[in-house]
């Protein structure tokens, strides 16, 4: 079939697709394998779900695939096609996108020229055809085929890809452990179970489990989760905040996979009733290291497995690039170079609260200031700082470790989280004996953060005292680079999510519409946003006064607050990120 190329023509009846010669519901009911009140049953039904008729009649059993690639093929004047028997190369997979197969409900299967064929079971699906012109660049000629059959087609096909990435992946990145990823063990010695021990350190496992570590750091995640079901084994990762699962190993290697993951982690294998934690060292090809914190926690159906993925050199510690306002960045500078006192930096995990305090004490690194860290677990190594790993099993705790810094001649002293009343106490009291200390607590918002010390047994008169600033924050994802495009957002969604008329008016919205790079999400990376609230004088006598957490907030709000919702609202307005981040991330104020 010849077809014409002209991506700017885009009308109701499609430019590359002939006509239907007859409606299916007429030819249906003129060779009577249907009747009228079939026929308006399923018309009613496609309307509410918005499927197409043909598929309806067939999921009602009023007409069977068979008879309905007949119908389809003669309606729109394209041939019909048996996809048992159809075997398609790779260079035709790779030009569309697993993902977008799926979700079109079609299947690439020969390439000619410049005219891609493909299968799908509703010729009439325009807008498929249009994304699929778009994405490859490609001519579309279509052929017809039963959803069922296509859907196994497409699993067929896209399992030979994957399979062949694969082995490209183990080839590449993976052949000749010794030239290619090294794990570095802390002088743990592994405990010898024979049988777990044999079975994990297979070539396949080995090389599975290696793939997986590599992989994720392919692909920007954050986190690998491993976890076992009932019938089920999957891997998952988290990619810009939200998780993927990538792949579905044989259910048989999975204590086999298990037990190699906490040999790598110096963990017992044979201990799989009690939670564990780990670390990996990875060494890649390049001389690049990376590590992964380890957690192991026993499940009803085994133990899951999540590995915390720490970078080096993925690290950003210039504060200009976190994602501060500038003027939200002035007051956080302001308040850490501060002779003394206390700046506390809040949110849940995996918020960057780590990389933003990593950020000022790098700003605050320097060879006349003596630094210490007492951090459960250390993430990173920064050199000119001592830090100092927690160890709970023989006493060694934030509290007691605080104690020992004040006796080190300290200037700047950083504690991981402040967790208990003993914690806040002694780092407070640092606080207000001529140090600069910085910590980070597991709250929603910067007013709250008050109450939650006054509620572990602070004083507020020491509050009051000792705070210089709190920091909220979360990690909304930013549009992708390669594919975002400028995007109309309805106005009265804008205006109930927080924008002021004048906001929404000179707003650059930007969304992305999915891309090999974002992996057809529209995603790529994130970027934090921020509720810097400086303890002003309003603020402390609220604080004596026993304001609560809402009140505090309207406090602040005065004193020039800018929210989380405005923070990324205000990312939204620069095109950084889309309105579905910011409804997803924060709350109403």
């Amino acid at each position: 079939m010849a077809i014409e190329d002209d991506r700017n023509l885009r009308r109701p009846q499609s430019s590359y697709l002939p006509a239907p010669t007859k409606s299916m519901g007429d030819m249906l009911l003129r060779e009577r394998l249907v009747s009228v009140e079939q026929l308006k049953n399923a018309a009613a039904e496609a309307q509410r779900t918005g499927k197409h008729l043909g598929a309806t009649l067939n999921a009602l059993g009023y007409v069977d695939s068979a008879h309905l690639v007949d119908f389809l093929s003669r309606q729109y004047q394209v041939p019909s096609i048996d996809l048992t028997t159809v075997e398609v190369g790779e260079d035709v997979l790779r030009l569309v996108p697993k993902e977008v197969a799926e979700r079109h409900g079609l299947a690439p299967i020969a390439l000619h020229g410049s005219t891609l064929v493909v299968a799908i079971t509703d010729p009439g699906n325009y807008n498929a055809i249009d994304d699929l012109k778009f994405l490859t660049g490609l001519n579309i000629e279509v052929v017809v085929a039963p959803a069922d059959e296509i859907a196994k087609a497409r699993v067929r096909f896209y399992s030979t890809i994957e399979r062949s990435s694969l082995e490209e992946v183990i080839s590449s990145e993976l052949a000749g452990m010794e030239d290619g990823v090294d794990i570095v063990v802390d002088g743990a010695e592994v405990v010898d179970v024979n049988a777990m021990e044999k079975s994990s350190e297979e070539a396949p496992v080995v090389r599975l489990v290696n793939l997986v570590l590599v992989d994720a750091i392919r692909r920007g995640a954050s986190d690998i989760h491993i976890e076992c079901y009932e019938k089920a084994f999957r891997v998952r990762y988290r990619i810009d905040g939200v998780l993927h699962e990538m792949m579905r190993p044989p259910m048989k290697l999975r204590n086999a996979i298990l037990s190699r993951v906490k040999i790598m982690s110096s963990l017992d294998i044979a201990e799989r009733r009690l939670p564990q934690d780990g670390r990996i060292k990875l060494k890649l090809p390049g001389g690049k290291e990376c590590d992964f914190r380890v957690s192991v926690l026993p499940c009803l159906f085994g133990e899951k497995i999540v590995m915390r993925l720490l970078d080096k050199g993925n690290l950003q510690t210039d504060m200009t690039k976190l994602g501060f306002d500038e003027g939200e960045l002035k007051k956080f500078k302001h308040a850490i170079h501060q002779p003394y006192g206390m700046v506390l930096v809040t949110g849940p995990t995996g918020s960057g609260k780590t990389t933003t305090l990593y950020s000022a004490l790098t700003e605050l690194n320097k060879v006349t200031e003596n630094v210490s860290t007492a951090e459960d677990p250390v993430e990173f190594n920064l050199e000119g700082i001592n830090q100092c790993q927690m160890n709970e099993a023989i006493g060694l705790n934030f509290a007691s470790v605080l104690r020992s810094f004040l006796r080190q001649d300290p200037d700047v002293l950083m504690v991981g989280e402040i967790r208990d009343f003993e914690t806040a106490e002694i780092g407070i009291k640092a606080a207000l004996t001529g140090h600069m200390v910085l910590s980070t607590l597991h709250t929603n918002d910067a007013p709250s953060t008050i109450n939650r010390l006054l509620n572990m047994g602070v004083e507020p008169f020491m509050v009051t005292s000792s705070l210089n600033l709190i920091a909220a924050q979360r990690l909304v994802r930013r549009n992708c680079a390669e594919c975002k495009q400028p995007f109309k957002y309805d106005k009265v969604l804008c205006l109930e999510a927080g924008l002021t008329e004048e906001e929404f008016e000179k707003a650059t919205f930007m969304k992305g519409v999915g891309c090999k790079t974002c992996g057809e999400s529209g995603y790529k990376g994130r970027v934090a946003i921020y509720e810097i609230m400086p303890m002003s004088d309003g603020l402390r006598e609220a604080v004596l006064q026993g304001f609560s957490a809402s009140e505090l907030k309207k406090v602040a709000v005065s004193d020039g607050l800018q929210t989380l919702r405005r923070s990324s609202l205000l990312k939204l307005a620069a095109g950084l990120t889309t309105l579905e981040e910011c409804l997803r991330v924060t709350r109403a104020d």
